[in-house]
């Protein structure tokens, strides 16, 4: 049975997904398609982008707004801790489309895993720039992955395969991450992956193998 889990490297919330996603992919007769979404965080939590001194010099997020996103990495820094990883806060918010579109050129040769975990780890380390295309490029070479021929993809089927993801994603309902698509049921947020077992158990039993 097919899993859809849409993620994106500027979420803390899908770094901290990914260990149960992983685990998710083991299980028997389940495939994960992991697909990236890059959030339009503008659209829902406001712009900003803070000072050396942690001063918003943008001024279009609103109190609620600045609560709700204190909060989030606050619990994900909480949880991240109890785990042993590290989430660091930005000082701005990321465009993380490129770094997509080199995750879609690292699935299409093959396994993207060390790809995938590296990128979530360095860069909520702050170790990482992904939206930096020569960071990309030599983080791909670090890694022993395939380099030739990515610049010219990213800035070219590379965009237009992630314009698509998105597109087809939201056409799907996907509007934040992490999510999980079986079949036309979705799932936000890494407390819904319970139910996205139980849903594969009872799809199992209506169409055994």
């Amino acid at each position: 049975m097919l899993v859809k889990h849409y993620f994106d490297y500027k979420s803390p919330y899908a770094y901290l997904a990914q260990e149960a996603n992983w685990k998710l992919a083991e299980e028997s007769g389940v495939e994960v398609e992991w697909i990236p979404y890059t959030l339009q965080i503008p659209k829902y939590l406001g712009a900003a982008k803070l000072d050396t001194t942690g001063q918003d010099t943008l001024g279009t997020r609103n109190d609620h707004q600045w609560r709700r996103v204190r909060y989030s990495y606050m619990d994900c820094r909480r949880e991240a801790t109890r785990r042993g990883l590290v989430v660091r806060g930005p000082r701005h918010i990321f465009d993380s489309s490129l770094a997509h579109s080199a995750f879609l050129w690292v699935a299409g040769h093959g396994d993207f895993r060390a790809f995938h975990d590296y990128v979530f780890e360095k860069f909520w380390r702050r170790e990482l720039d992904i939206e930096d295309l020569e960071v990309l490029l030599a983080t791909l070479r670090q890694l022993g992955l395939p380099s030739d021929g990515f610049v010219e993809y990213a800035e070219t089927v590379g965009r237009q395969a992630h314009d698509q993801a998105q597109l087809d994603a939201e056409a799907a309902g996907v509007f934040g991450v992490p999510s999980w698509l079986v079949g036309e049921e979705l799932f936000w947020g890494l407390e819904r992956l319970p139910h996205v077992y139980e849903l594969l158990v009872r799809m199992s039993k209506t169409n055994p193998a």
